[in-house]
């Protein structure tokens, strides 16, 4: 991948962390690497820079309770790729084994526990990924992304701008216009609605899987594909991924 869409991929992957002060810092450097990138539609690239200059100014503690708000309750807005893909099913810890094996077949590995399909890590992956390759990983994440930022531009979100730039990198789905009516009709988040419900219910089941002794499924390719209906819990913050030669 060229140097400006891999700091492209590596400033959405920042935008979508838990802020932290050294963001702050960075604003301005960020906001340069998006002006340059001309693989960005116009209306992309002034919607990311309007989030960034909406940061400045504004207070650390305020700009980490609204990213809690946003990201951290309920399930539509998971920035977990497989959580809108198998939801708490057993497809998804294997979907969780694939993807880490194709970070460690690439020479990375965690360093921390932040789960593998944390968005802001699959990106900051693929910024150090040939541009071909990134392309084709991030073309297979794409509907989920897609729907994600269809579902922030319904709550009238800026956030929905990262998501578009990312979908400038490889089109749109094909589906795009049904992911977005989608995403218009949903109605309300469930597990803000049923919290109480959703909590009694998965605390009796282990790790999510009434079969415990069934036998584990053969490793499948990493697929990304949304689910039919809504699905999502967050994560906490952006750990990283350490290169080992």
């Amino acid at each position: 991948m060229t140097e400006s869409p891999a700091l492209t991929l590596k400033v959405l992957s920042v935008l979508l962390c838990y802020p932290e002060a050294d963001m702050l810092a960075a604003l301005a450097d960020m906001a340069a690497v998006i002006e340059q990138d001309q693989r960005l539609s116009s209306e992309s690239r002034q919607a990311v820079l309007d989030l960034l200059r909406s940061w400045q100014g504004t207070d650390l503690l305020d700009l980490q309770e609204a990213y809690v708000a946003r990201f951290d309750r309920g399930r539509a807005l998971s920035l977990h790729l497989f959580e809108h893909v198998h939801g708490e099913s057993r497809d998804r810890g294997q979907a969780m084994v694939d993807l880490m094996r194709l970070y460690q077949s690439h020479g990375y590995q965690l360093d921390r526990r932040e789960l593998p399909d944390y968005v802001p890590l699959f990106l900051e992956f693929l910024a150090r990924q040939p541009r071909d390759e990134a392309a084709r990983l991030l073309g297979d994440a794409i509907p989920v992304l897609s729907l994600l930022g269809a579902r922030l531009k319904e709550r009238s979100s800026p956030f929905h701008a990262v998501f578009d730039a990312l979908a400038d990198f490889v089109g749109p789905p094909e589906n795009l216009a049904e992911i977005r009516k989608r995403a218009a009709t949903e109605g309300p988040d469930e597990t803000l609605v049923r919290m109480d419900d959703i909590w009694e219910e998965e605390a009796v089941s282990f790790l999510g899987d009434r079969e415990p002794c069934r036998s584990q499924p053969a490793a499948s390719p990493v697929v990304f594909q949304p689910r039919t209906h809504t699905a999502s819990t967050h994560p906490a913050p952006i750990e990283g991924i350490s290169h080992h030669e």
